[in-house]
């Protein structure tokens, strides 16, 4: 099928990608880990890649068509397999210095009403063969990441009610200014945003909290963070000293949370989809660092599967504060896509922490990192919770609070 995307504005947005995404250097590699439906963008994401130096561009292409027909043909006792030269693939690349970009766009509801548990078992089995990729992603081993791309599935997902030949081209707006790919110069757009989220970062690093105490309507939490927390966002420097900014849109910075000190209860925001499955209006209930119950109006089944997926997929592996009024707010728009909800509104995450954000984070044995409150993990899922209803503190060691976001908004100039 034709693109419906201009070819100048394609070529814009790859050019973003990797020299601001990937902040890609002359020499590197690029593996590239896309769907077959967002061929256009990886063509022109190559193009940029060999323009800007690049010796390698490689792909590994999926087809989630494919995943559908596995669920609903394949031998239900063969869920549990992986390929293993998939994993292995993406993890010689990173260790070898080179950049990986990860082109995220799926069909929410594609697997919505298969077998729960054959769809259960697959994403745990992917999840825990991935295991060495996502360690070194969360160590920053290399430069790394995720962009979407309008699909068709995808499209009549966030836009039901527009006619089908307007859906990708409406989709399409969205990701461009989101992405600042409609200001004179998208780069310098970026730099400027990034430099915010670092000044929000430094603010944070010099509070010190030790807690974030969440209000809204269904919400009361206490998330306690990590011993040497730190707070990071917009931009990220790889082992290399390469700097990028692993998610295109990001509005958010994020931290550590200690995975045995949450308590209280906590309502979504915006639904989440795992897997091709949404999971709407649920609320989970925290002691002591550990989800204790679940409730969820759609996708409860899936929910539950998810968090007794392993030890730490109970717990809290992110904290992150996004403001309300976030141009991926702004949009109005349900994306159903994990990359875009996040940035919409402030979220936790289920699962595994990541290293860079506590001190010496990168050279702490999985002990050392579990004693300052680290969790660990197959499972890394975000989950949106905040909404121009909910208020956050900042705890001090000393018993005093102080506001960090009042009605979904920053509460502080940094």
């Amino acid at each position: 099928m034709p693109t419906q995307i201009p070819a100048d504005e394609l070529s814009r947005y790859a050019d973003v990608i990797v020299h601001v995404g990937l902040g890609l250097r002359p020499g590197q590699r690029l593996l590239v880990r896309a769907d077959l439906q967002t061929v256009d963008l990886v063509r022109a994401v190559a193009r940029s890649a060999y323009r800007a130096g690049a010796r390698l561009v490689d792909v590994l292409w999926g087809d989630e068509q494919l995943t559908l027909v596995r669920v609903q043909e394949a031998p239900r006792d063969s869920f549990g397999e992986v390929p293993a030269w998939y994993p292995a693939a993406t993890a010689a690349y990173l260790r070898a210095g080179d950049a990986l970009l990860s082109i995220y766009a799926a069909t929410p509801t594609l697997l919505a009403g298969q077998d729960h548990e054959a769809v259960s078992t697959m994403l745990r089995a992917t999840a825990e063969a991935a295991r060495p990729v996502t360690e070194l992603v969360q160590r920053n081993a290399s430069a790394w990441a995720v962009v979407s791309f309008p699909t068709p599935g995808w499209a009549a997902q966030v836009l039901p009610d527009l006619p089908a030949n307007q859906r990708i081209a409406r989709l399409w707006r969205a990701i461009a200014v989101t992405c600042r790919l409609d200001t004179p110069d998208p780069v310098a757009a970026w730099q400027a945003h990034v430099a915010d989220l670092d000044a929000r970062c430094a603010y944070m690093n010099a509070k010190r909290y030790t807690a974030l105490r969440y209000s809204a309507p269904g919400t009361n939490l206490s998330v306690g963070l990590a011993d040497g927390h730190l707070w990071a966002g917009g931009g990220s420097v790889s082992a290399q000293g390469h700097a990028f900014v692993a998610n295109l849109p990001t509005e958010e910075i994020f931290s550590l949370p200690h995975r045995a000190r949450v308590d209280g209860v906590v309502r979504s925001s915006r639904p989440l989809n795992y897997g091709g499955n949404l999971i709407e209006d649920f609320t989970l209930t925290f002691e002591a660092g550990r989800v204790v119950t679940l409730t969820a109006a759609r996708g409860e089944e899936v929910l539950r599967r998810l968090v007794e997926s392993d030890e730490g997929s109970a717990r809290l592996g992110e904290v992150a504060l996004v403001p309300a009024s976030s141009p991926v707010a702004r949009t109005g728009m349900l994306f159903a896509n994990t990359l875009y909800d996040e940035n919409a509104a402030s979220h936790l995450a289920l699962g595994s922490g990541y290293r860079f954000c506590v001190e010496d984070g990168a050279t702490l044995s999985p002990e050392e990192f579990a004693a300052v409150g680290g969790n660990t993990s197959a499972a890394h899922v975000d989950f949106m919770i905040g909404s121009a209803q909910m208020d956050i503190d900042g705890m001090r060691g000393d018993g005093s609070v102080e506001p960090v976001m009042r009605a979904g908004e920053w509460a502080f100039t940094a």
